[in-house]
C-alpha cells in the first residue's frame, strides 16, 4: 500500500502541469498539422534541418506526419529519420514538470536536435535513391495527431494528460518495486552506462509513449544516465514507426529505418557517455 501511495502521489503531483503543458501542445498540433505537412512536403535537400527542429516539439504528431509523407515519397528518407530521431514523445512535458531539470531537458533537446540533423543529412547522402522518388505531395488534408480533434483543444489535453498521467502511476509502480525487492539487477543495470545505451534505444523503440515516460522517470529517479535517455529517445518515435510500418510497403526500407534509428540511439548514448560524461 505505501508503494501505491508513493506512486499515485508522485504522478498526481504532476497532473496540473501537464494538463497546461498539453494545452498548449494540443493548440500547436491541432491548428497547424496541414501547414506543417505542406512545409515537410517543400522542403526537399533541407529536410533534414526542418524534421529536426519541427520533431523537438513534444509528443509523437510530427513522426506520425513524417511517416505518412515518406510512404507518399513526399520527403526524403533522411527527413524522416532526422523526425524520428529528434522526436522525444512524451519526456518533454514530463520534465517540464521538474523545474529542477530545465538544464537537463535544455541539454537533451540541443543534443538531439544535431544528432537528428547530422543522421538525416547522412542517410540522404548514403542513401541516395530515395531522393529520386520525391513526388512534391502536399496536397492532402492530414491529421497527426495523438488524440482526435472531436470536442477541441480542452478535451484532447484533458484525454492526454489524464493517460500520461496514468502511465506514469504504473511506472512508478513498476520502477519502486524493482528499487525494493530487485536492487542487485537495478543497482548492476545503474551500475552499467554501456548496458543502458545498449538497451535503452531498443525500448525507447516500442511504438507507445509509455516508452518514452518510462525512460523519463528511470532517468528522474537516478536509475539511468542522461546519456542513456538521450540515446533511447533517439529512437523514441512514438507511434511513428507503427504508422511506417503499416502505410509504407516496402518491408526492407522500412526494417532499414528501424536499424538506422538503434544504431543512431546506440551510437549516442554510447558516444555521449565515453565523450562527455554524462
Amino acid at each position: 500500500m505505501d508503494l501505491l501511495m508513493d506512486a499515485f502521489l508522485d504522478a498526481a503531483k504532476l497532473l496540473p502541469f501537464l494538463f497546461f503543458i498539453y494545452i498548449l501542445i494540443e493548440y500547436l498540433e491541432h491548428e497547424n498539422n496541414n501547414l506543417v505537412h505542406k512545409m515537410f512536403a517543400k522542403s526537399k535537400k533541407f529536410g533534414p534541418v526542418l524534421g529536426a527542429v519541427f520533431g523537438t516539439i513534444p509528443q509523437c504528431g510530427f513522426s506520425v506526419i513524417a511517416s505518412e509523407l515518406f510512404s507518399k515519397r513526399a520527403i526524403t528518407m533522411g527527413t524522416m529519420i532526422a523526425i524520428f530521431v529528434a522526436t522525444s514523445d512524451e519526456a518533454i512535458p514530463l520534465m517540464l514538470a521538474h523545474p529542477d531539470r530545465i538544464y537537463d531537458l535544455m541539454k537533451l533537446i540541443v543534443i538531439k536536435l544535431v544528432i537528428a540533423v547530422i543522421a538525416g543529412f547522412l542517410v540522404d547522402v548514403i542513401y541516395k535513391s530515395n531522393t529520386k522518388e520525391l513526388t512534391g505531395d502536399n496536397e492532402h488534408s492530414f491529421h497527426g495527431n495523438c488524440e482526435s480533434c472531436e470536442g477541441g483543444v480542452l478535451k484532447s489535453a484533458v484525454i492526454h494528460a489524464v493517460k500520461i498521467f496514468l502511465f506514469i502511476f504504473a511506472a512508478n509502480i513498476v520502477i519502486g518495486y524493482a528499487a525494493e525487492n530487485l536492487a542487485p539487477l537495478m543497482q548492476f543495470i545503474s551500475n552499467h552506462t554501456v548496458l543502458q545505451s545498449l538497451l535503452a534505444p531498443l525500448f525507447g523503440i516500442i511504438p507507445n509513449c509509455a516508452a518514452s515516460v518510462v525512460l523519463t522517470e528511470l532517468y528522474l529517479a537516478g536509475k539511468i544516465t542522461l546519456s542513456s535517455l538521450i540515446g533511447g529517445l533517439c529512437t523514441g518515435a512514438g507511434v511513428g514507426l507503427m504508422v511506417l510500418f503499416k502505410q509504407n510497403k516496402n518491408l526492407r526500407q522500412n526494417l532499414i529505418v528501424l536499424a538506422l534509428i538503434y544504431a543512431i540511439g546506440a551510437a549516442a548514448g554510447l558516444g555521449l557517455g565515453m565523450a562527455a560524461g554524462i
